[in-house]
């Protein structure tokens, strides 16, 4: 009965990384999304606005995304302590709390700036600039 409740729990922190992983990838989807919106209000109208605007939400999704990251990394380590220690059962069983595993897990602000964030949401803020100076000059 006990090695059941262990893949249980491990089913449930599971769970909790893949919803986290899922919103990751769908506030990426809607950054494009609304990027590409602002671009083509800015071409349809031809005002620079629009693109100076899509900052906003590439800046908030950024920060959205680093939140789900690091709770997906918080969740990880737990699930990986779950995994090798069975004496975590007895302690108390079925517990999602991440707090004991803060201080192995990057800060938020340092996982906003990890590798995979900041080539994207980096990438995304070059070709605003991009577009900027080029709508500035031809405008």
């Amino acid at each position: 009965m006990v090695e059941e409740d262990l893949l249980k729990h491990l089913e449930f922190i599971q769970y909790i990384i893949n919803r986290m992983a899922k919103n990751s990838f769908l506030l990426k989807g809607w950054t494009v999304t609304i990027v590409a919106a602002f671009f083509a209000l800015a071409a349809q109208n031809l005002d620079i606005k629009f693109v100076i605007l899509s900052i906003f939400p590439v800046v908030t999704f950024w920060i959205l995304d680093a939140f789900y990251l690091r709770q997906e990394r918080l969740f990880r380590a737990l699930y990986n302590d779950v995994r090798k220690n069975t004496d975590i059962q007895s302690k108390d069983p079925f517990s999602l709390d991440t707090s004991p595993y803060i201080s192995n897990v990057q800060s938020w602000p340092r996982t906003a700036v990890s590798k995979t964030l900041i080539i994207f949401y980096g990438m995304i803020l070059v070709t605003i600039s991009i577009v900027i100076i080029i709508l500035e000059f031809t405008l």
